[in-house]
């Protein structure tokens, strides 16, 4: 891990913010790799996108203790990422209520609002979705714990692989275009983690003692859309026992890369 760790410091600088800014377009470069994934694959099954969306969210919880909570509480302890925990929940919850955005299976969600087009609302319900993601890296990064944020980028580059691809496929099942249009708005909803993740390693670089609460804050958002959205939408269409094998071969490689990344 110190090569790798040597080789990111090398490419980045070894400024806490730079390095959010360089995790943002790496973990960014994993969703458009997933995105553009439908113009070679275009017809994955809803099986295998259940399955895969199980693995990313198997990713993401892991990720969620090893990389914030965990680390969160050696440096201020329970109480502290408990609050931020907490509160990143809290505000996902209000985003999720007060901001119109459409869910292919669930349909449109937050208060209704005719002049937003259909495919904006499903760019906006991704977006949500992938804002504690970016925000996570950068605290990550910004925490100045380099093994640990280098093996949280890493997480949440492999899980937005299926995510990018679950969302181009999707675009296209519901009529938003062509393949090259779909994999556009996989690409374009995940482009949000960038600034995300400058903004979280420049908060924690500008206020230190935030520091816990942030990582409490950016796992308690994550954990929300684990929860509200990845699960229950791998979930719908009968697919539960494969979503499940997925999540749990999810965590498993998420621990494994943790312990060996160390």
């Amino acid at each position: 891990m110190l090569g790798l760790e040597e080789l990111f410091v090398a490419i980045a600088s070894d400024q806490p913010v730079l390095q959010g800014l360089m995790a943002g377009l790496i973990i960014t470069l994993f969703n458009t790799f997933g995105a553009l994934a439908v113009l070679l694959w275009r017809n994955p099954s809803q099986k295998i996108i259940d399955t895969a969306l199980g693995f990313a969210a198997g990713v993401m919880l892991t990720a969620s203790f090893t990389s914030l909570i965990l680390p969160g509480i050696d440096v201020g302890g329970v109480y502290t990422v408990i609050t931020g925990l907490a509160f990143g929940a809290l505000v996902m919850g209000f985003a999720d209520r007060w901001t119109p955005h459409l869910h292919l299976l669930k349909g449109p969600e937050g208060p209704s609002n005719k002049r937003i087009q259909g495919v904006w609302l499903f760019i906006i319900a991704i977006t949500l979705h992938n804002m504690p993601e970016g925000l996570a890296v950068g605290v990550g990064f910004g925490s100045g714990d380099l093994n640990n944020a280098i093996k949280l980028m890493l997480a949440i580059g492999i899980q937005n692989i299926p995510e990018g691809l679950a969302v181009a496929v999707s675009a296209v099942s519901v009529g938003f275009g062509s393949f090259y249009y779909a994999s556009f708005v996989g690409i374009r909803a995940g482009l949000v983690e960038i600034p995300l993740a400058v903004f979280g390693a420049f908060a924690v670089q500008l206020a230190e003692p935030l520091m816990p609460y942030a990582m409490g804050f950016a796992a308690g958002a994550m954990l929300y859309v684990i929860s509200h959205e990845i699960l229950p939408e791998t979930h719908r269409q009968g697919h539960e026992k494969l979503a499940t094998l997925g999540f749990i071969i999810g965590l498993i490689v998420m621990l494994y890369l943790d312990i060996t990344l160390s």
